[in-house]
């Protein structure tokens, strides 16, 4: 009798344990490994799913699993800083260190919405920052950040343009370090997690908007570049469970509740919701990955893809179904602050 007692006890303890795996996209639950330390890279603005990629990565970090370092605007509209702000305002983490782009190139593109997202959150909720170009540079706070951290130990996520990453590779020694901006990302960052390009070849926005740069990184990054490429994202709608939660004053639902006015009724792509996740997450169970190389092949942007087992960049590869990401995506954007 015992015996049976103490088999039908590790049953229900399994059967537990195995629950809870499952459930562990369900809600945000806190991490048992040491959190990421993550610098976001946003060009917040030409879309919003920008706002949803925000919202997952501070749900992420109330669960212990991510350290935001900083988050950078790769565009030069004056709204952009100001949204941050808003954002990290809102999850809580005010303090967060911001900077936006400083150089000649790059994009300058608003939300481009009849009505402007990216003005409303500025005039409703608080920020620190009236606008984008009042921000500090963002290589002299890469430079910083990275400075103060372990050897290896930072991941970037780049879900915007590149030319902030390109401006940082060009970077000289300054005050934070006498390393080239080369040397510092060798030394200091782990490896970058990007929403660009399209695979197995194509045109896709974040390359083409400020090509040079796209070019530039692609060629010349020192450490390894997880892509979650158009394909991704595209088929992953969330927001309809969003739009209807039951709260109020809630930036992240205004600007889907905004959007979804104008259209996308039957959700809006998380192409940037993916590489944040897997930024701070991993791709495993989410995706499989190829190794290879991503070029710019022509002047407007267009990329190609060479698979190479010696490759330092590698794409993500559909493992589980789109309709089951989307769920587990749109949780995470749902969450509340603590």
């Amino acid at each position: 009798m015992k015996m049976k007692k103490n088999s039908l006890l590790i049953c229900l303890l399994a059967l537990f344990v195995v629950s809870n795996v499952f459930a562990a996209d369900k809600t945000v639950t806190r991490s048992a490994k040491q959190p990421v330390r993550l610098i976001l890279d946003t060009d917040l603005g030409p879309d919003y799913d920008d706002v949803g990629a925000m919202a997952l990565m501070h749900a992420l970090a109330d669960s212990g699993q991510v350290k935001i370092l900083g988050v950078m605007s790769s565009n030069h509209d004056e709204q952009v800083i100001p949204c941050i702000e808003v954002l990290n305002t809102y999850f809580k983490r005010p303090n967060i260190p911001v900077g936006a782009p400083k150089s000649a190139g790059g994009a300058c593109i608003g939300d481009g919405h009849k009505v402007h997202w990216t003005e409303l959150l500025p005039a409703k909720y608080p920020h620190k920052t009236a606008k984008t170009s009042d921000a500090p540079d963002a290589v002299k706070v890469y430079r910083e950040i990275l400075s103060k951290q372990p050897d290896h130990s930072v991941v970037i996520c780049t879900i915007g343009f590149f030319t902030n990453l390109k401006d940082l590779l060009l970077s000289k020694g300054d005050q934070f370090s006498p390393l080239s901006g080369k040397a510092l990302v060798a030394k200091k960052v782990n490896h970058v997690v990007s929403m660009a390009a399209a695979f197995p070849e194509g045109r896709e926005f974040n390359v083409f908007s400020d090509t040079k740069a796209s070019k530039i990184v692609f060629d010349q990054w020192p450490t390894e570049i997880i892509f979650s490429g158009f394909e991704i994202g595209d088929k992953i709608l969330i927001g309809k469970r969003l739009v209807k939660m039951n709260v109020q004053n809630d930036p992240v639902k205004e600007v889907y509740e905004t959007c979804f006015a104008e259209g996308d009724q039957n959700g809006r792509q998380s192409w940037d919701l993916t590489a944040v996740l897997v930024a701070i997450k991993g791709y495993s169970p989410y995706y499989k990955i190829e190794r290879g190389t991503v070029k710019v092949v022509k002047e407007d942007g267009s990329n190609d893809w060479t698979p190479n087992t010696k490759g330092k960049h590698l794409r993500l590869i559909e493992k589980i179904p789109h309709q089951q990401m989307a769920e587990i995506i749109e949780n995470y954007t749902m969450h509340q602050p603590k």
